[in-house]
């Protein structure tokens, strides 16, 4: 069986429950991306707020083992457990209301937080296993990415380099743990730019996938894939000269797309500065 039949026969337990709206297939499944490792990600869009027997009656109902059942926080319900099949379902509730509202935050406040962003993602991605009007008035909301979105992300990404002038004092130190750290944020700082260049909705908060970009960025550098799994696996010295020349890219890209952006020559100047040795 293959794992949305599984989530098909999941939905149809939990739209017995007059308080759920609808139910949205997402994550890797609802992509085509799934292998042998994939769990199934439902979203669960509730019109009021679900007990703790609403979230355990379909975990009962398959005999499935709860792995973490998590109370409410920051506007969700999430829940993961296993099938007798041992296939591990990822459930995230929220209010329809608060999927609206969030929806409304990113679209069109132009919020970047990458919580929202990752359900918003879900939306436009996502398939409807129940609720389809509901489902799809939210996919209304989210087609267009709005440019004021991806100025947002843009600034935020390529505005945070002070630790990056530490790059050559760290690996002098060989302080690998402080210069892996630095330089696996500076690639998470770079793809959340190329997100916003290719006006695409972040859809995990640590870019899991990433040996997808390269297919679904139209505007990127050239062998995209390739050198980011290099920098990390490569030698280190030679790795951070290809990602200063990643970010150089990165740059130029976001100066070809929006060149009147206020704060890219600061930000490159900030980017150019590299922590000095002592002279004494």
């Amino acid at each position: 069986m293959k794992l949305k039949d599984i989530a098909i026969e999941l939905a149809a337990i939990y739209q017995q429950n007059p308080k759920v709206q609808a139910v949205l297939l997402a994550g890797s499944v609802s992509r085509g991306w799934e292998d042998k490792y994939s769990d199934i990600e439902l979203n669960i869009f509730w019109s009021e707020k679900p007990h703790d027997e609403d979230r355990m009656n379909p975990i009962i109902a398959i005999n499935g083992s709860i792995i973490d059942f998590h109370p409410y926080e920051e506007e969700e319900w999430a829940e993961s457990y296993l099938t007798p099949q041992n296939v591990k379902l990822e459930i995230s509730s929220f209010l329809t209301t608060t999927a609206e509202k969030w929806i409304a935050e990113v679209v069109e406040q132009y919020e970047i937080d990458y919580g929202k962003q990752c359900m918003v993602s879900s939306v436009y991605y996502g398939q409807s296993l129940y609720g389809d009007h509901v489902i799809n008035e939210l996919k209304k909301k989210v087609e267009i990415y709005p440019d004021d979105l991806a100025k947002n992300m843009i600034e935020e990404n390529l505005a945070l380099w002070y630790r990056w002038n530490n790059r050559y004092a760290l690996l002098d130190r060989k302080d690998w743990i402080m210069l892996y750290d630095l330089m696996s944020g500076v690639q998470k700082k770079l793809l959340g730019t190329l997100f916003a260049l290719n006006k695409l909705y972040i859809h995990h908060p640590s870019f899991k996938w990433m040996h997808k970009y390269s297919e679904i960025f139209v505007i990127k550098p050239e062998n995209l894939n390739q050198r980011l799994s290099a920098i990390l696996t490569g030698d280190v010295q030679k790795s951070i000269q290809k990602l200063e020349q990643l970010i150089e890219e990165v740059f130029q890209l976001v100066e070809k797309h929006y060149p009147n952006l206020p704060f890219l020559d600061t930000n490159k100047e900030k980017m150019a500065f590299v922590r000095p040795k002592n002279m004494i």
